[in-house]
């Protein structure tokens, strides 16, 4: 792979995931800087001085293919917060850590770089985001601005560069940001903002995103050939990269450094490894044998359905049948949407007819706990892992996590199940558990039904009488963490385990859904063992 070197700091290769891409949140970050080697660069999320809730799923749509249109908002837990997250992982000697910031004026640009500077090789300032209305393309419209944000950050005596955006006026804003003596440029952000709609509906719940991916590719080698042409300061080129010859053109151009995004769609933490392992083979040897890694079937498109029947099982649970079958595997979730009102992942109760089991928690479960009859429901998917289980299996389930553990019923024969709920009206879709299972112990905590107290009163016993091959496990975090620890006697590959991770994409982009060990539950599970998620 040979050596690579930005400035002073000798690095491990010469790729980077680019800013909002998978390693958002920090334990991803950190799994990747050790089990990577050909990303030299670590590029965090974009974060500001105080934290930023962005915006409401849906927050991506494939636009193309290995094409995207998103709209996170700028999801982020402030500098100060995302300092203390810093401080807990450790980075590799041989990585850049180029921290991602934004802010709306100098001042918050300042703030930001000064809580993250002892963490910080670098600082990326994010004057591109296509999609706000106080932030990103906004400030970099002003080059004066730039110019002054610029210079105010490069104060702090650290690398700095700028990410520019195809919209900008790019030698002008170059140029500014050279007076302010800037250290580098990352070319480009996504294109935007454009609108992207399905049956007549905008996708995303704010309406507009940036465009990333292949589509976008001959626009960032024509930003990253406008760019060389006026400075000899190094480039990190981002659009549209997925193979060795896209990297060489992008070199041809006159990048350094490759940042790869979308092209990482779909990927598992392990395929990723073999994909950037490939890449770098592929560039040294002159072949293309990393395109064999990409993934063509990702079941982003959404398909119509309409509500068959909506049962109220209690005051916050409902059941959700729905006209029409989905192909699914036991185990796997989908995303459910209701156009302008917002989209969640549930887990697929029933695959006939497609059947979802609601708990009524914020906005948008109650918007579904409203749907009538012939109401039209959306949903793409499945997505998610389905753990092969050959033997003596136990299902346990608690609360909504019932769900999750229907299909394995169904589809297998030697299956038993402990199930646990708060009464009897939550142990939801019980009698037909009953008639698939060889046998079923429950635990409610009134004591309606079965044994009173929580599943893990009842467990312990089961396991030592049935010594189950496999042990399948769904529900709240606590609850699955309580019963990994009465499953210790068995081997990690012989329990599997769902936790409600925070899903937003469910193609493994947005990186919400990080283990406390860095695996991104909807591409790496959604069932994990136990040692991916503790």
């Amino acid at each position: 792979m040979g050596k690579h070197k930005l400035f002073e700091k000798e690095i491990s290769g010469p790729f980077t995931i680019p800013s909002g891409v998978i390693t958002t949140e920090v334990l991803v970050l950190e799994k990747i800087a050790n089990e990577i080697p050909e990303i030299g660069i670590l590029t965090t999320k974009s974060i500001g001085a105080e934290p930023r809730e962005g915006n409401k799923e849906p927050i991506i749509a494939q636009y193309n293919s290995f094409s995207f249109i998103n709209a996170v908002g700028l999801t982020n837990p402030g500098a100060e917060e995302f300092a203390r997250r810093l401080s807990r992982i450790n980075i590799p000697d041989n990585k850049f850590l180029l921290i991602s910031i934004f802010g709306s004026n100098e001042k918050e640009f300042r703030k930001t770089a000064e809580i993250l500077y002892d963490y910080a090789d670098g600082f990326e300032l994010n004057i591109s985001c296509p999609h706000s209305n106080e932030y990103g393309l906004v400030v970099g419209q002003d080059k004066e601005l730039v110019e002054k944000i610029t210079k105010t950050v490069n104060s702090f005596g650290k690398p700095v560069f700028v990410k520019i955006s195809p919209k900008l006026k790019i030698k002008e804003t170059i140029r500014h940001a050279i007076k302010g003596g800037v250290s580098g440029i990352t070319a480009i952000n996504t294109k935007g903002p454009e609108l992207y709609s399905y049956d007549n509906f905008p996708v995303l719940s704010n309406k507009v995103g940036g465009i990333s991916g292949k589509v976008i590719l001959d626009l960032g080698l024509r930003c990253v050939r406008e760019i060389r042409a006026i400075t000899d300061l190094p480039i990190i080129a981002c659009g549209g990269i997925s193979t060795a010859e896209d990297v060489r053109s992008y070199r041809k151009a006159g990048a350094d450094f490759f940042g790869v995004g979308s092209a990482l769609v779909g990927m598992n933490t392990e395929e990723m490894k073999k994909y950037f392992s490939v890449l770098s083979a592929d560039l040294e040897q002159g072949t293309s044998n990393a395109d064999n890694y990409l993934k063509t079937e990702l079941n982003m498109k959404y398909k119509k359905y309409r509500i068959k029947e909506n049962i109220q099982l209690a005051e916050d649970l409902f059941l959700l049948k729905l006209k029409g079958t989905i192909k699914t595997k036991p185990g796997q979730f989908i995303f459910a949407w209701l156009p302008e009102k917002g989209e969640k992942p549930f887990s697929v109760l029933d695959d006939d007819p497609l059947s979802l089991l609601v708990q009524k928690r914020g906005c948008f479960s109650s918007k579904l706990s409203e749907l009538k009859a012939t109401d039209a429901l959306y949903i793409r998917g499945p997505y998610g892992n389905s753990p092969e289980i050959k033997g003596k299996t136990l299902l346990v389930g608690g609360g909504t996590g019932i769900a999750a553990l229907y299909l394995f019923a169904k589809r297998n024969k030697n299956v038993f199940a402990v199930l646990g709920a708060k009464d009897k009206k939550h142990l939801a879709n019980f009698d037909s558990f009953r008639a698939l299972c060889r046998r079923i112990y429950l635990a409610t905590e009134n004591g309606e039904i079965g044994r009173k107290g929580l599943i893990t009163d009842v467990l312990d016993t089961v396991l030592r009488k049935l010594k189950p091959e496999y042990c399948i496990n769904c529900g709240p975090e606590p609850m699955v963490k309580a019963v990994i620890e009465q499953e210790k006697r068995m081997k990690p590959k012989e329990i599997y385990s769902s936790i409600d991770f925070l899903t937003k994409c469910g193609i493994g982009l947005c990186g919400s859904c990080s283990t406390s060990k860095g695996y991104r539950s909807c591409v790496d599970g959604n069932f994990l063992t136990d040692n991916q998620i503790y």
